[in-house]
């Protein structure tokens, strides 16, 4: 099982040295044997909000290293044009001798489609038509296009990427129909435990593997974002990401209302509730959270702790672990804490006796 970085950001506080934690990570990663740097896609809103595009951030990733592969966690497909996404990826792949990689999404929120409004209804019926088209253009195929006097063209993506094949995941929040549908495509899987079990996460991946291996070859690939903090001891650790990863559960808590806004009747009755609860019942609400994903959904704790998360993990089937470490704490902090993370990481190698 491997060790990757993940970043998404809730930070709008700081005026300068934004992306500090970002690179200094990126380095870490490089020099500790990290599989992975992701960053995300994210619009118009604090949740993520670092990350507007995922290929600007991961070519200054590339810039900074020269072993860990440079992913975006994810790209929302049906807010693009294939070509533009093949081309800024392929820029990407350039930059790092052929170390590009994508997740894609179709999108959830109604807000992000300000960018795009007229492909909202039909995002997640388009997003693989779209995936497919960027792999295409990624072997120098030729796609044909309409130009500007309407005429039909038939165009190839520039500059030529370095690795024959983009490798390509799909996101899902553990919707099997996901799972199944990248299995059938021959892609991987980017996942979380937020609205998961670590034991249906496991009953997913087992479906997803059958998928793959019905359709193509090998048993494909899962990578599981965990957000994670590693210190000396779990009680310090607990007070020091409290208060930040409160705040980054309040701030997607503000983005399933408006979601749920968005999903018409159907979430409308979610939203009236969510919106009537008073100040007090959110902070019970996001105390509740906090203390599950503190327990179960989270790498959080000393390296020995982290461990038995890891046999979890690896017993699920997970192939890869997403560390997302920038959910508030201070940065300073962070990097500090880099040094546990790669005592774990070396814990880790040494159990699977690399």
């Amino acid at each position: 099982m491997d060790f990757s970085l993940f970043y998404f950001a809730n930070n709008d506080t700081e005026e300068r040295d934004r992306y500090r934690l970002l690179l200094d990570g990126a380095r870490f990663a490089d020099r500790n044997g990290f599989t992975a740097v992701w960053t995300p896609e994210r619009h118009f809103h604090p949740f993520g909000g670092l990350y507007p595009n995922p290929s600007v951030t991961g070519a200054a990733v590339a810039a900074v290293t020269e072993h860990v592969a440079v992913r975006a966690g994810s790209v929302v497909a049906p807010l693009h044009h294939p070509m533009r996404v093949a081309e800024e990826w392929s820029v990407v792949d350039n930059l790092s001798n052929g170390r590009a990689g994508v997740a894609f999404a179709s999108g959830w929120h109604a807000a992000d489609f300000a960018l795009r409004p007229e492909n909202y209804e039909t995002r997640k019926s388009a997003l693989i038509d779209t995936v497919d088209t960027i792999r295409r253009l990624w072997r120098r195929e030729a796609v044909e296009l309409v130009d500007g006097a309407g005429e039909s063209v038939s165009l190839t993506m520039f500059p030529p990427p370095v690795q024959p094949e983009l490798p390509v995941w799909l996101t899902t929040g553990g919707t099997p129909a996901t799972f199944e549908l990248a299995g059938r495509h021959g892609m991987g899987v980017l996942t979380h435990l937020l609205g998961q079990e670590v034991e249906v996460l496991a009953q997913r991946i087992a479906e997803y593997r059958a998928a793959h291996r019905e359709h193509r070859d090998g048993p494909g690939h899962v990578a599981l974002m965990l957000h994670t903090f590693v210190g000396t001891d779990r009680e310090t650790v607990r007070e020091t990401v409290r208060e930040p990863f409160s705040r980054y559960l309040a701030s997607s808590f503000d983005l399933l209302v408006k979601a749920a806004e968005a999903a018409g009747a159907d979430g409308a009755a979610m939203s009236r509730e969510l919106r009537s609860m008073d100040e007090e019942d959110r902070r019970f609400l996001v105390a509740q959270a906090f203390d599950r994903y503190f327990e179960t959904s989270g790498m959080f704790g000393t390296v020995d702790e982290c461990m038995v998360m890891l046999k979890q993990l690896a017993d699920a089937g997970v192939d890869e672990v997403a560390c997302l470490v920038d959910f508030g704490v201070a940065t300073d902090q962070v990097v500090a804490g880099f040094d546990h993370l790669a005592r774990l990481h070396d814990a880790w190698r040494a159990h699977e006796g690399r």
